[in-house]
């Protein structure tokens, strides 16, 4: 008799994690906790001695020794800051302070300031200066009276003479305020593609920089956080979790999407007659209800990205909405004259094939209005438009799909 195979529960998906860690060189272990998700990076360091960690911690960045601080209880942080260096601890208590998810909570420390007017064999003195303090090259922001001027490139100190000022050889670089949240910071950079941005505070003072991996980590988050909301699925859930773990993350969204199926049962239900005359009505309900849900996801995809690149705002809202019902009726056009055709070859009734076509046109102009105005709501009043709005647009396409050729059925047929 053969032995079953044995699930991965989530005691065992734990200990793998601990197993894949404990492998790990002390120098990639921050490394791994890092790229775990927050659930499995507390559920490692809660094992962790506070001497273990503070070894950890002494291999990576001040920005990212901080992030891993910011999952630990308070108690045992305070341990951990009290063994670090003098140097780390006094970056890492500066940048704790910060909200995680803005651009003061995202920069890094790893920079030195410098008057516009010096000149070369000066920088040089503050650059090994900074080298002997923390082992890195820094990079290089130019002031004046102590606003930012720009970058000065690392390539031209190999170039330059000594007593030559750097004034002339400075670079513009983009700058964003501390409490612009992450979707700004992501939306800043994917417009003005550059290896780093400076960090200001209120009164346009420098606090620290964000470098492009750290911008391109967190449009790899983002990115996977949407296809998560899209799918309703929690984005702590590892896809090794225990089948239960995923059950808790998933059956709510699975009982709104029942509720919203009942919804377009129930109009289905008010056309009884007409479809018990008409049988062959049934053969193409899916096709108008798929096409429309179809088209709606599409309209709700470019309404997200437009979303997140900032490029809809009230002002934009209403053309964006037109655009989209029009394109949705252009569409309704040449999809439902390709199936009036298939329909009426088919089934022989030149009137069916008119029928689903006007129904294809209704709905798809539907759902070019539904998944337009339902992301652009949600925004505004503050949800997630990725997380819900597909069961809306689904339900709004279904209904008034079934509705629209149902509802014509029972008066032309």
């Amino acid at each position: 008799m053969k032995k079953k195979t044995a699930q991965p529960n989530q005691n065992s998906v734990k200990k793998d994690k601990q197993a894949s860690f404990q492998h790990l060189p002390e120098n990639k272990q921050g490394f791994y906790i890092l790229s775990q998700p927050k659930r499995i990076q507390k559920e490692i360091m809660d094992k962790l001695s506070d001497r273990k960690l503070v070894r950890i911690l002494n291999y990576l960045d001040p920005d990212e020794a901080t992030d891993i601080l910011q999952n630990i209880n308070q108690k045992k942080r305070k341990n951990i800051l009290k063994k670090l260096g003098k140097e780390i601890r006094n970056k890492i208590e500066f940048l704790i302070k910060f909200d995680p998810r803005t651009a003061a909570g995202m920069m890094s420390l790893d920079y030195v300031e410098v008057d516009k007017n010096i000149n070369f064999e000066q920088l040089s003195r503050i650059i090994k200066k900074h080298e002997r303090r923390t082992g890195k090259f820094p990079t290089i922001l130019a002031v004046k009276d102590g606003f930012l001027q720009g970058e000065l490139p690392p390539h031209v100190l190999a170039l330059a003479k000594r007593k030559e000022r750097i004034s002339k050889h400075i670079k513009k670089v983009p700058s964003i305020k501390y409490n612009k949240k992450e979707t700004e910071i992501v939306a800043a950079f994917k417009k003005h593609p550059h290896n780093k941005i400076v960090v200001l505070d209120e009164n346009k003072g420098i606090l620290g920089i964000i470098y492009s991996d750290d911008i391109l980590r967190q449009i790899g988050k983002q990115s996977a956080k949407s296809l998560r909301d899209f799918a309703g699925v929690s984005d702590e859930e590892d896809v090794l979790d225990s089948a239960l773990t995923k059950v808790k993350n998933r059956y709510k969204w699975l009982i709104i999407n029942l509720a919203t199926a009942f919804l377009a049962a129930f109009v289905v239900s008010l056309f009884q007659k007409t479809i018990s005359s008409f049988v062959l009505l049934a053969v193409y309900m899916p096709v108008v209800a798929g096409m429309g849900g179809n088209a709606g996801t599409q309209t709700l995809a470019v309404v997200v990205r437009g979303l997140a690149l900032k490029e809809i705002n009230p002002a934009t809202a209403r053309r964006v909405i037109i655009n989209e019902i029009l394109a949705g009726g252009i569409n309704g056009v040449i999809n439902g004259s390709l199936v009036a055709i298939i329909a009426t070859l088919w089934s022989k009734n030149p009137l069916l094939g008119l029928i689903i076509a006007l129904a294809m046109i209704i709905n798809l102009i539907i759902a070019g209005f539904f998944g337009a105005i339902i992301p652009l709501i949600m925004k505004w009043t503050g949800k997630d438009p990725a997380t819900s709005a597909t069961i809306f647009i689904t339900t709004a396409t279904d209904v008034f799909g079934f509705l629209a050729f149902l509802g014509l059925a029972a008066i032309l047929l």
